[in-house]
């Protein structure tokens, strides 16, 4: 089980989600929600103009956005996701995100482990 004090302060509580990360200027910040051996859930806030280049995982990811709008490359291919949409990320294929606008999404990564 998780020791994450976020985690204990939602545990069986409304939230909004958005309200749960806020903005920096001239930043990416995320906030980890659940980080297990088989699963993570991490929320992200993108000021305009920040990005995360191109990386991959070995694992499928879901990418939700919970206000704005992201650009999100996958594989050479831009993809626009706004508010309320998901996108799945591949495994082991490139990818990166870009802010054009202010975003905040929530990321959620689950691990096969068989």
């Amino acid at each position: 089980m998780t020791t994450n004090p976020l985690f204990e302060t939602l545990i069986a509580k409304n939230k909004i989600l958005v309200d749960l990360i806020e903005y920096q200027s001239q930043a990416v910040v995320s906030k980890t929600l659940i980080s297990q051996n088989n699963a993570t859930i991490t929320l992200f806030a993108f000021d305009k103009g920040q990005a995360l280049s191109e990386h991959s995982a070995p694992f499928e990811a879901i990418v939700q956005i919970i206000q704005g709008t992201a650009e999100i490359n996958i594989a050479k291919e831009t993809k626009i996701v706004s508010s309320g949409e998901i996108i799945i990320l591949p495994a082991d294929t490139p990818h990166s995100l870009k802010a054009a606008e202010r975003f905040k999404m929530m990321l959620i990564m689950i691990k096969n482990t068989l």
